[in-house]
């Protein structure tokens, strides 16, 4: 299934569940759609849970998302998983699927709020029958408050937060980030909840709930005291580029063949090192430079002394140069040079998978590592419909009823046995 010897394929129990892995036994419904929920989905399969996502009949919007024709990010983040289709605008689409939820140890899903009660699967009835039953629920904004029932884009919550405010440089526009942030961060601390939440029905014997997961609250959180200093100084903070307000030296700097390397001095300690480095000792005591404060006050002038330093080497120099010092500077690199940096390579942070368009397609391997049971990549991302046949089974759905439910319109896609 894939050209990493290393990883081998997870055994698998009579029922299809993993039977390796720190989750497995774990059986996760995902009704989500795009980024969070397939992220959070993702992280739970690659260590062992069976994550069965239930598709509309022209599947998860992912599969629309491509670069030169590939959908890349269904790919990546719908590896591990199976797929069922349903066209949960029927009503024995949702009996289905009812009949799954009572076997599940958790259901994702991100429709806007009170959709999931408008489809009678209100999340009360659904612990009444499943007491055990993790609810996840995904939003922009959560499921309650003055904007739940607006549109929930990652891109509205990285400006409502207080990013995009705070990132960018003081004479420009705030800056959105270039990839999905806010859900990132919603999916990986979803993936910390439903442990949590699972936690405290196995271990404390307690009862399932349902886990309020909007973009919003996750990124605001991630950005830590930023709240707190406003309240303290009665100043919004301003945007300032690559520089840090709480230290200095600290930024980008363009190298000699036009590209880049980043320098974080944040202590006493690694300033003077750097000082001494670049054969200036008499900084250590220049008025201008003798504390963190002095150098906040003046980091013009100290940027402007490193900018032209290290403009006057490769990246590659810089690197090596200062790496021999023992000054915390490293390389910018973008994703040809990430392809091929021997620190990555070494540690195999991506892995190839074969893949059917691109012979082997690179993705992340599972994140974090661990020694005794680590995540796998023992499958690619499922055809949509690929499982229907051995989900619905659970169910009582046999070869006859297929037939008839693809007739209906109900399932879509799946593949012949």
């Amino acid at each position: 299934m894939q050209n990493v010897p290393a990883q081998t394929p997870r055994p698998q129990s009579a029922n299809g569940r993993a039977t390796k892995g720190p989750l497995c036994g774990l059986c996760i419904l995902d009704l989500s759609r795009l980024v969070a929920g397939n992220i959070l989905t993702q992280q739970l399969a690659d260590f062992g849970a069976e994550v069965i996502k239930v598709e509309p009949p022209a599947g998860d919007t992912l599969r629309q998302w491509t670069v030169a024709g590939v959908a890349t990010a269904w790919k990546v983040y719908a590896r591990n998983k199976k797929s069922l289709s349903l066209d949960l605008r029927s009503a024995r689409a949702i009996e289905l699927l009812r009949a799954l939820i009572d076997k599940a140890d958790c259901l994702i899903e991100s429709f806007r709020p009170g959709t999931l009660e408008a489809m009678g699967l209100a999340p009360a009835d659904l612990l009444a029958s499943n007491p055990r039953l993790i609810i996840v629920r995904i939003s922009g904004w959560g499921q309650d408050g003055p904007y739940s029932q607006r549109p929930g884009f990652g891109t509205l919550v990285e400006g409502m937060s207080g990013f995009a405010a705070m990132n960018g440089f003081a004479d420009r526009e705030p800056l959105l980030p270039p990839f999905y942030l806010a859900d990132s961060v919603a999916g990986l601390y979803g993936v910390g909840a439903v442990l949590m939440a699972l936690r405290e029905v196995e271990i404390n014997h307690g009862t399932g709930q349902v886990i309020d997961l909007p973009l919003l609250d996750p990124l605001i959180a991630v950005l830590g005291p930023h709240q707190a200093n406003y309240r303290l100084t009665g100043a919004v903070k301003p945007r300032s580029g690559n520089r840090s307000t709480n230290s200095a030296p600290r930024n980008a700097y363009r190298t000699l063949d036009g590209l880049y390397v980043s320098l974080s001095a944040s202590t006493q300690q690694m300033t003077e090192r750097l000082f001494r480095a670049i054969g200036r000792p008499d900084l250590i005591t220049d008025a201008r430079f003798r504390t963190n404060r002095d150098r906040l006050l003046h980091w013009q002038a100290l940027d402007d002394m490193l900018a032209e330093f290290i403009g006057a080497r490769t990246q590659a120099d810089a690197v090596a140069f200062f790496e021999a010092a023992l000054v915390t500077v490293g390389p910018i690199l973008d994703a040809a040079q990430l392809a091929h940096d021997p620190h990555v390579l070494a540690r195999g942070i991506f892995a190839e998978i074969a893949d059917a368009q691109m012979g082997t397609i690179p993705m992340h391997r599972p994140v974090p590592g661990l020694s005794a049971t680590p995540g796998h990549i023992t499958d690619p991302a499922p055809r949509l419909g690929e499982h229907n046949g051995e989900l619905l089974a659970r169910i009582g759905i046999d070869a006859s009823g297929l037939a008839q439910l693809r007739a209906a319109g109900i399932i879509h896609g799946e593949i012949a046995s």
